[in-house]
Protein backbone atom coordinates (compact mmCIF):
# COMPACT_ATOMS: atom_id res chain seq x y z
CA UNK A 1 0.00 0.00 0.00
CA UNK A 2 1.31 3.41 -0.40
CA UNK A 3 1.33 5.66 2.69
CA UNK A 4 3.68 7.88 3.91
CA UNK A 5 3.22 10.28 7.31
CA UNK A 6 1.11 13.21 6.35
CA UNK A 7 -0.16 11.66 3.48
CA UNK A 8 -3.51 9.48 2.67
CA UNK A 9 -3.69 5.85 2.13
CA UNK A 10 -4.57 4.02 -0.80
CA UNK A 11 -5.59 1.34 -1.17
CA UNK A 12 -4.95 -1.82 -3.25
CA UNK A 13 -7.47 -0.49 -5.34
CA UNK A 14 -6.03 2.77 -6.18
CA UNK A 15 -5.35 1.92 -9.57
CA UNK A 16 -8.51 0.45 -10.51
CA UNK A 17 -10.39 3.31 -9.39
CA UNK A 18 -8.24 5.62 -11.83
CA UNK A 19 -8.54 3.47 -14.79
CA UNK A 20 -12.24 3.64 -14.03
CA UNK A 21 -12.40 7.88 -13.99
CA UNK A 22 -12.94 8.10 -10.52
CA UNK A 23 -12.59 11.54 -8.71
CA UNK A 24 -10.43 10.47 -5.76
CA UNK A 25 -10.65 12.47 -2.33
CA UNK A 26 -9.17 12.18 1.25
CA UNK A 27 -11.35 10.62 3.44
CA UNK A 28 -11.03 9.03 7.06
CA UNK A 29 -7.15 8.95 6.36
CA UNK A 30 -7.57 7.40 2.83
CA UNK A 31 -7.61 8.25 -0.86
CA UNK A 32 -11.02 7.31 -2.25
CA UNK A 33 -13.56 7.38 -4.89
CA UNK A 34 -16.28 9.61 -4.40
CA UNK A 35 -17.86 8.84 -7.50
CA UNK A 36 -16.90 7.12 -10.88
CA UNK A 37 -19.54 8.53 -13.41
CA UNK A 38 -22.31 10.70 -11.05
CA UNK A 39 -23.75 9.67 -7.61
CA UNK A 40 -27.58 9.86 -9.01
CA UNK A 41 -26.19 7.34 -11.36
CA UNK A 42 -24.05 5.01 -9.42
CA UNK A 43 -26.94 5.26 -6.67
CA UNK A 44 -29.79 4.06 -9.21
CA UNK A 45 -27.45 1.19 -10.40
CA UNK A 46 -27.35 -0.49 -6.79
CA UNK A 47 -31.31 -0.14 -6.45
CA UNK A 48 -31.55 -1.48 -9.65
CA UNK A 49 -29.09 -3.45 -10.75
CA UNK A 50 -25.39 -4.00 -8.73
CA UNK A 51 -22.43 -2.05 -7.78
CA UNK A 52 -19.31 -2.69 -6.72
CA UNK A 53 -17.84 -1.12 -3.37
CA UNK A 54 -13.94 -0.82 -2.47
CA UNK A 55 -14.72 -0.69 1.44
CA UNK A 56 -10.75 -2.06 2.25
CA UNK A 57 -10.44 1.57 4.52
CA UNK A 58 -12.68 -0.08 6.98
CA UNK A 59 -10.91 -1.78 9.92
CA UNK A 60 -10.28 -5.54 10.60
CA UNK A 61 -9.48 -6.06 14.00
CA UNK A 62 -9.73 -9.76 15.30
CA UNK A 63 -9.84 -11.56 18.82
CA UNK A 64 -8.11 -15.19 19.23
CA UNK A 65 -7.80 -17.36 22.13
CA UNK A 66 -10.17 -19.51 24.09
CA UNK A 67 -11.49 -16.56 25.89
CA UNK A 68 -12.03 -14.99 22.49
CA UNK A 69 -16.36 -14.99 23.01
CA UNK A 70 -16.25 -14.21 26.21
CA UNK A 71 -14.47 -11.17 25.41
CA UNK A 72 -16.90 -10.09 22.88
CA UNK A 73 -19.44 -10.50 24.88
CA UNK A 74 -17.33 -8.10 27.47
CA UNK A 75 -16.59 -5.35 24.76
CA UNK A 76 -19.24 -5.09 22.95
CA UNK A 77 -23.49 -5.53 22.95
CA UNK A 78 -23.49 -8.31 20.98
CA UNK A 79 -24.02 -11.90 22.73
CA UNK A 80 -22.42 -14.68 20.42
CA UNK A 81 -20.90 -16.93 23.04
CA UNK A 82 -24.45 -19.01 22.45
CA UNK A 83 -24.62 -17.98 19.03
CA UNK A 84 -23.25 -20.57 16.07
CA UNK A 85 -19.94 -19.87 14.23
CA UNK A 86 -20.85 -18.70 10.97
CA UNK A 87 -23.01 -16.07 12.59
CA UNK A 88 -23.20 -11.85 12.33
CA UNK A 89 -24.36 -9.27 14.47
CA UNK A 90 -24.35 -5.95 14.31
CA UNK A 91 -23.40 -4.05 17.61
CA UNK A 92 -21.79 -0.98 19.25
CA UNK A 93 -18.63 -0.91 21.54
CA UNK A 94 -20.52 0.93 24.22
CA UNK A 95 -18.56 3.44 26.74
CA UNK A 96 -18.99 3.43 30.50
CA UNK A 97 -21.78 5.80 30.04
CA UNK A 98 -23.60 4.09 27.82
CA UNK A 99 -22.27 6.14 24.66
CA UNK A 100 -20.94 4.87 21.26
CA UNK A 101 -17.47 4.20 20.90
CA UNK A 102 -18.36 3.05 17.31
CA UNK A 103 -20.74 0.87 15.18
CA UNK A 104 -19.56 -2.52 14.28
CA UNK A 105 -19.73 -5.89 12.67
CA UNK A 106 -18.85 -8.78 15.26
CA UNK A 107 -18.26 -11.98 12.83
CA UNK A 108 -18.22 -15.50 15.23
CA UNK A 109 -15.93 -17.32 13.10
CA UNK A 110 -14.76 -21.60 13.63
CA UNK A 111 -11.32 -19.82 15.42
CA UNK A 112 -11.33 -16.80 15.44
CA UNK A 113 -14.20 -13.33 16.32
CA UNK A 114 -13.90 -10.70 13.47
CA UNK A 115 -14.71 -6.98 14.56
CA UNK A 116 -15.28 -4.71 11.33
CA UNK A 117 -14.84 -1.20 12.05
CA UNK A 118 -15.43 2.17 11.02
CA UNK A 119 -12.36 3.60 9.46
CA UNK A 120 -12.19 6.87 10.94
CA UNK A 121 -12.31 4.84 14.48
CA UNK A 122 -9.87 2.09 13.59
CA UNK A 123 -6.83 3.67 15.64
CA UNK A 124 -9.35 4.48 18.67
CA UNK A 125 -11.08 1.24 18.60
CA UNK A 126 -8.14 -0.72 18.94
CA UNK A 127 -6.33 1.35 21.94
CA UNK A 128 -10.20 0.59 23.79
CA UNK A 129 -10.24 -2.87 22.67
CA UNK A 130 -6.57 -3.24 23.92
CA UNK A 131 -7.21 -1.23 27.64
CA UNK A 132 -10.25 -3.67 28.12
CA UNK A 133 -8.99 -6.90 26.94
CA UNK A 134 -6.55 -7.52 30.08
CA UNK A 135 -4.66 -10.23 28.14
CA UNK A 136 -7.57 -12.79 27.97
CA UNK A 137 -7.71 -12.46 24.68
CA UNK A 138 -5.11 -12.27 21.22
CA UNK A 139 -5.92 -8.92 19.68
CA UNK A 140 -4.38 -8.32 16.23
CA UNK A 141 -5.07 -5.52 13.43
CA UNK A 142 -5.51 -6.88 10.38
CA UNK A 143 -6.68 -3.79 8.77
CA UNK A 144 -3.89 -2.73 6.93
CA UNK A 145 -3.48 -6.52 5.17
CA UNK A 146 -7.21 -7.17 4.05
CA UNK A 147 -8.69 -5.70 1.06
CA UNK A 148 -12.80 -5.67 1.15
CA UNK A 149 -14.81 -5.73 -1.69
CA UNK A 150 -18.65 -5.61 -1.15
CA UNK A 151 -21.27 -5.97 -4.49
CA UNK A 152 -24.92 -5.41 -3.73
CA UNK A 153 -28.01 -4.62 -5.35
CA UNK A 154 -30.29 -6.80 -7.18
CA UNK A 155 -27.90 -8.83 -9.59
CA UNK A 156 -25.82 -9.08 -7.35
CA UNK A 157 -26.23 -13.31 -6.19
CA UNK A 158 -26.15 -13.74 -10.09
CA UNK A 159 -22.83 -12.28 -10.39
CA UNK A 160 -21.37 -13.48 -7.20
CA UNK A 161 -22.40 -16.47 -8.36
CA UNK A 162 -20.09 -16.90 -11.31
CA UNK A 163 -16.83 -16.07 -9.16
CA UNK A 164 -18.01 -17.33 -5.86
CA UNK A 165 -17.73 -21.55 -4.73
CA UNK A 166 -21.25 -22.96 -4.58
CA UNK A 167 -21.23 -23.17 -1.07
CA UNK A 168 -20.80 -19.45 -0.54
CA UNK A 169 -24.09 -18.77 -2.45
CA UNK A 170 -25.98 -20.24 0.52
CA UNK A 171 -25.19 -18.40 3.40
CA UNK A 172 -28.13 -16.59 4.96
CA UNK A 173 -29.12 -13.19 5.83
CA UNK A 174 -25.95 -12.00 8.26
CA UNK A 175 -23.64 -15.11 8.09
CA UNK A 176 -20.14 -15.44 7.05
CA UNK A 177 -18.35 -18.69 5.65
CA UNK A 178 -15.06 -19.50 4.45
CA UNK A 179 -14.47 -20.13 1.09
CA UNK A 180 -12.71 -18.86 -2.79
CA UNK A 181 -13.91 -16.24 -4.66
CA UNK A 182 -11.92 -15.56 -8.42
CA UNK A 183 -9.82 -18.70 -6.75
CA UNK A 184 -8.83 -16.32 -3.54
CA UNK A 185 -9.79 -17.57 0.11
CA UNK A 186 -11.76 -14.84 1.73
CA UNK A 187 -14.17 -14.63 4.22
CA UNK A 188 -17.47 -13.83 2.96
CA UNK A 189 -20.77 -12.51 4.36
CA UNK A 190 -24.29 -11.69 3.29
CA UNK A 191 -24.43 -8.48 5.35
CA UNK A 192 -23.66 -4.96 3.24
CA UNK A 193 -24.83 -0.95 4.12
CA UNK A 194 -27.28 -0.22 0.94
CA UNK A 195 -30.94 -2.06 1.73
CA UNK A 196 -30.00 -4.33 -0.80
CA UNK A 197 -28.75 -8.21 -1.35
CA UNK A 198 -24.91 -8.32 -1.13
CA UNK A 199 -21.89 -10.05 -0.47
CA UNK A 200 -18.96 -8.56 1.24
CA UNK A 201 -15.62 -10.00 0.99
CA UNK A 202 -12.33 -10.17 2.73
CA UNK A 203 -9.14 -11.33 1.41
CA UNK A 204 -5.36 -10.61 1.25
CA UNK A 205 -4.54 -7.44 0.57
CA UNK A 206 -2.57 -7.86 -2.58
CA UNK A 207 -5.60 -9.68 -3.67
CA UNK A 208 -8.17 -7.17 -3.40
CA UNK A 209 -7.46 -6.35 -7.10
CA UNK A 210 -7.63 -10.01 -8.63
CA UNK A 211 -11.22 -10.12 -6.48
CA UNK A 212 -12.12 -6.90 -7.48
CA UNK A 213 -11.69 -7.30 -11.95
CA UNK A 214 -13.48 -10.65 -11.55
CA UNK A 215 -16.90 -9.12 -10.04
CA UNK A 216 -16.60 -6.03 -12.53
CA UNK A 217 -16.32 -8.43 -15.86
CA UNK A 218 -18.71 -10.72 -14.21
CA UNK A 219 -21.19 -7.82 -13.60
CA UNK A 220 -20.53 -6.02 -16.87
CA UNK A 221 -23.61 -8.15 -18.30
CA UNK A 222 -25.58 -7.49 -15.48
CA UNK A 223 -25.11 -3.66 -15.89
CA UNK A 224 -23.00 -3.85 -12.50
CA UNK A 225 -21.25 0.06 -12.05
CA UNK A 226 -18.28 0.61 -9.55
CA UNK A 227 -19.89 2.96 -7.19
CA UNK A 228 -18.36 5.82 -4.85
CA UNK A 229 -18.69 7.25 -1.26
CA UNK A 230 -21.14 9.72 -2.70
CA UNK A 231 -23.98 7.05 -3.86
CA UNK A 232 -22.59 5.24 -0.54
CA UNK A 233 -24.08 7.79 1.74
CA UNK A 234 -27.19 7.92 -0.17
CA UNK A 235 -28.08 4.16 -0.34
CA UNK A 236 -27.20 4.40 3.93
CA UNK A 237 -29.18 7.72 3.98
CA UNK A 238 -32.50 5.98 2.48
CA UNK A 239 -32.28 3.22 4.61
CA UNK A 240 -32.19 5.50 7.71
CA UNK A 241 -29.02 3.67 8.91
CA UNK A 242 -26.53 5.80 11.66
CA UNK A 243 -23.33 6.95 9.90
CA UNK A 244 -20.93 7.24 13.04
CA UNK A 245 -19.33 11.19 13.31
CA UNK A 246 -23.31 12.37 12.35
CA UNK A 247 -25.91 10.74 13.89
CA UNK A 248 -24.20 8.73 16.18
CA UNK A 249 -20.99 8.79 18.93
CA UNK A 250 -19.68 8.78 22.12
CA UNK A 251 -22.67 10.95 23.40
CA UNK A 252 -25.44 9.33 21.81
CA UNK A 253 -27.03 6.03 23.50
CA UNK A 254 -28.23 3.04 21.20
CA UNK A 255 -32.32 3.86 22.05
CA UNK A 256 -32.37 7.18 21.23
CA UNK A 257 -30.42 6.27 17.96
CA UNK A 258 -33.30 4.10 17.10
CA UNK A 259 -30.76 1.37 17.72
CA UNK A 260 -31.65 -0.29 20.90
CA UNK A 261 -31.97 -3.50 19.75
CA UNK A 262 -28.17 -3.79 19.43
CA UNK A 263 -28.12 -4.21 23.15
CA UNK A 264 -28.91 -8.00 23.37
CA UNK A 265 -29.97 -9.24 27.27
CA UNK A 266 -26.56 -10.78 28.97
CA UNK A 267 -26.42 -12.35 32.48
CA UNK A 268 -22.68 -12.00 32.44
CA UNK A 269 -21.21 -7.94 32.59
CA UNK A 270 -20.17 -6.29 29.44
CA UNK A 271 -19.05 -2.79 29.58
CA UNK A 272 -21.74 -0.08 30.06
CA UNK A 273 -23.87 -2.82 31.34
CA UNK A 274 -25.40 -0.68 34.09
CA UNK A 275 -25.41 2.83 32.12
CA UNK A 276 -27.47 0.74 29.62
CA UNK A 277 -29.81 -0.77 31.47
CA UNK A 278 -31.17 3.14 33.22
CA UNK A 279 -31.39 4.44 29.63
CA UNK A 280 -33.61 1.68 28.60
CA UNK A 281 -35.50 1.58 31.90
CA UNK A 282 -35.68 5.61 31.60
CA UNK A 283 -36.28 6.11 28.03
CA UNK A 284 -34.83 8.11 25.50
CA UNK A 285 -34.22 11.80 26.76
CA UNK A 286 -34.11 12.43 22.75
CA UNK A 287 -34.73 10.60 19.55
CA UNK A 288 -33.41 10.39 16.52
CA UNK A 289 -36.36 11.37 13.50
CA UNK A 290 -36.23 11.44 10.04
CA UNK A 291 -37.67 13.84 7.59
CA UNK A 292 -38.87 14.01 4.05
CA UNK A 293 -38.69 17.22 2.34
CA UNK A 294 -39.56 18.72 -1.30
CA UNK A 295 -37.51 17.82 -4.48
CA UNK A 296 -35.97 21.36 -4.25
CA UNK A 297 -35.26 21.45 -0.73
CA UNK A 298 -31.97 19.59 0.28
CA UNK A 299 -31.14 19.71 4.25
CA UNK A 300 -27.43 19.71 5.10
CA UNK A 301 -26.24 18.44 8.91
CA UNK A 302 -26.42 21.88 11.14
CA UNK A 303 -29.78 22.65 9.44
CA UNK A 304 -31.96 23.57 12.35
CA UNK A 305 -35.11 21.21 12.82
CA UNK A 306 -38.15 23.83 13.68
CA UNK A 307 -41.71 22.70 15.07
CA UNK A 308 -44.13 25.23 15.11
CA UNK A 309 -41.49 27.64 13.93
CA UNK A 310 -39.70 27.24 17.22
CA UNK A 311 -36.19 25.07 17.09
CA UNK A 312 -36.42 21.38 18.22
CA UNK A 313 -32.91 19.97 17.12
CA UNK A 314 -30.62 20.08 14.05
CA UNK A 315 -29.77 17.89 11.13
CA UNK A 316 -27.13 15.33 11.50
CA UNK A 317 -27.39 13.59 8.00
CA UNK A 318 -29.37 15.19 5.23
CA UNK A 319 -29.16 14.98 1.08
CA UNK A 320 -31.22 14.47 -1.97
CA UNK A 321 -32.72 10.84 -2.99
CA UNK A 322 -32.51 9.79 -5.74
CA UNK A 323 -34.81 7.59 -5.39
CA UNK A 324 -37.43 9.33 -3.94
CA UNK A 325 -36.45 12.55 -5.55
CA UNK A 326 -36.60 14.77 -2.52
CA UNK A 327 -34.95 15.95 0.48
CA UNK A 328 -34.52 13.58 3.29
CA UNK A 329 -32.86 14.02 6.76
CA UNK A 330 -31.75 12.83 9.95
CA UNK A 331 -31.95 14.52 13.16
CA UNK A 332 -32.31 14.70 17.07
CA UNK A 333 -35.20 15.70 18.58
CA UNK A 334 -35.04 17.29 22.32
CA UNK A 335 -38.67 17.64 22.66
CA UNK A 336 -41.78 17.89 20.20
CA UNK A 337 -40.12 13.88 19.85
CA UNK A 338 -44.00 12.70 19.69
CA UNK A 339 -45.25 15.18 17.52
CA UNK A 340 -46.05 13.98 14.06
CA UNK A 341 -46.68 17.55 11.91
CA UNK A 342 -45.60 21.17 12.10
CA UNK A 343 -41.93 20.05 11.36
CA UNK A 344 -40.08 22.24 8.84
CA UNK A 345 -36.13 22.01 7.99
CA UNK A 346 -34.50 25.97 7.99
CA UNK A 347 -32.21 26.34 4.48
CA UNK A 348 -30.79 29.20 4.88
CA UNK A 349 -33.49 32.04 5.27
CA UNK A 350 -36.53 30.01 4.30
CA UNK A 351 -38.26 27.28 6.65
CA UNK A 352 -38.80 24.50 4.08
CA UNK A 353 -41.71 22.05 5.07
CA UNK A 354 -40.82 18.41 6.63
CA UNK A 355 -42.97 15.66 6.99
CA UNK A 356 -41.83 13.27 9.82
CA UNK A 357 -40.77 9.53 8.27
CA UNK A 358 -41.50 6.37 10.27
CA UNK A 359 -38.93 3.21 9.36
CA UNK A 360 -36.66 3.53 6.14
CA UNK A 361 -37.26 5.77 3.34
CA UNK A 362 -37.27 3.06 0.68
CA UNK A 363 -38.12 -0.54 1.42
CA UNK A 364 -35.33 -3.18 1.75
CA UNK A 365 -34.26 -5.72 -0.10
CA UNK A 366 -31.51 -7.10 1.41
CA UNK A 367 -33.27 -10.38 2.32
CA UNK A 368 -34.64 -13.42 -0.11
CA UNK A 369 -38.48 -14.27 1.20
CA UNK A 370 -38.75 -16.09 4.51
CA UNK A 371 -34.80 -15.36 5.85
CA UNK A 372 -34.28 -14.27 9.38
CA UNK A 373 -31.67 -12.26 10.59
CA UNK A 374 -29.51 -13.34 13.57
Amino acid sequence: MSHEAGEARRTALYDRHVREGAKMVPFAGWEMPIQYTSILEEHAAVRERAGLFDVSHMGEIVLTGPRREEEADRLTTARISDREPGEVQYAVLPNDRGGIVDDILVYKLEDEVLLVVNASNREKDLRWILERCGGRATVTDRSLETSQVAVQGKRARAIFAQVAEPDLLRLSYYHAARGKVAGVPAIVSRTGYTGEYGYEVYVPWAEGPRVWDALLDAGRSEGIAPVGLGARDSLRLEMRYCLYGNDIDETTNPFEAGIGWVVRKKETDFVGKEALAAARKSGARRKLAAFRLGPRDIPRPGYEILHKGRKVGVVTSGGFSPTLRAGIALGYLEDAADEEEGFAVRIRDREAPARRQKGAFVASSVKEEGEEES
